[in-house]
């Protein structure tokens, strides 16, 4: 039995029509004819009940058809690592992103890497921006997901989407948007040498209200924030892009439209990074960040 056998059974299988199977193999009919019978005679059985009207596979055509596609399947996949062997795609591929980063994106993202690169190894880092920078100029990661502006000569910057604020307070008691509330309320934020051009943001919003907010708290992260202000301990001014992506926390979120301060999220890169795996990265990650 020839591979040739098991790819002309299958389309025959796939069409259930000889004429069409032989156009799509661009091959005649006679000889396509003539390897399923051979096929057939190896076999020792019948594959296909036909006619001049019809064809349709027997009952142990069927079962063949299904092992058929699995093998061919599986080659498929065997010729796949090879050529990822021989390109050396396999290794590691080190992803920065700050907190704010939707992990359901990034998911997406890394399930459409595993299905092309099998043999990839994704690393994954949560940096401030400023870490960032640093680890890409150094080529400690491949590729970051951090916040505007980045000021490095040596990356190459991919806008991605512009976030504008929202206020986040605690579901069980919701704050009222008058400016007194902002003036009395303990505020939760990034500490601003963690992350200084969103803190720079976060002060220009709350101006822009009309107050000077009372920091009480200060976090690293972003689930930590929304943490804390789902206990009380506070509300905060977030971007508008991470509603959703905690469902477990109990929040409520108030979109601050008429407010023209955002924060930009970017894509980062070294210049001389030449990772198999980046553009369809890059790709991927735009498409998504498209729709937000």
């Amino acid at each position: 039995m020839e591979l040739r056998h098991l790819l002309y059974f299958k389309t025959v299988a796939e069409l259930l029509h000889f004429s069409k199977a032989a156009e799509r193999l661009h091959i005649s009919q006679p000889p396509l004819t003539r390897q399923i019978k051979e096929l057939e005679q190896e076999l020792g059985v019948q594959l296909f009940y036909r006619n001049n009207r019809r064809v349709r596979l027997t009952e142990a055509g069927a079962y063949f058809f299904k092992s058929c596609e699995s093998l061919i399947g599986q080659l498929e996949r065997s010729k796949q690592l090879v050529k990822q062997i021989h390109d050396s795609v396999s290794g590691e591929f080190r992803i920065g992103y700050i907190s704010s980063t939707s992990l359901i994106a990034l998911a997406k993202i890394l399930q459409k890497l595993q299905d092309e690169y099998p043999l990839l190894k994704t690393r994954l880092y949560e940096l401030s921006t400023i870490k960032q920078v640093k680890a890409l100029e150094e080529g400690k990661l491949d590729v970051g997901i951090l916040r505007a502006p980045i000021a490095s000569t040596q990356l190459e910057i991919t806008s991605l989407w512009q976030d504008k604020f929202a206020l986040v307070c605690s579901a069980e008691k919701p704050l009222a948007l008058g400016i007194d509330d902002f003036i009395q309320a303990h505020f939760i934020s990034y500490n601003r040498h963690y992350a200084p051009h969103y803190h720079q943001q976060f002060i220009a919003c709350c101006r822009r209200i009309g107050f000077e907010p009372q920091v009480v708290h200060e976090c690293n992260n972003m689930h930590s924030i929304l943490s804390l202000v789902e206990n009380n301990l506070g509300i905060a001014l977030v971007p508008a892009s991470i509603k959703g992506q905690y469902p477990s926390l109990h929040l409520k979120f108030t979109d601050l439209e008429d407010i023209p301060v955002y924060t930009e999220i970017v894509m980062a890169h070294h210049h001389h990074t030449e990772h198999p795996a980046l553009d369809s990265f890059k790709s991927g990650f735009k498409a998504l960040s498209a729709r937000l």
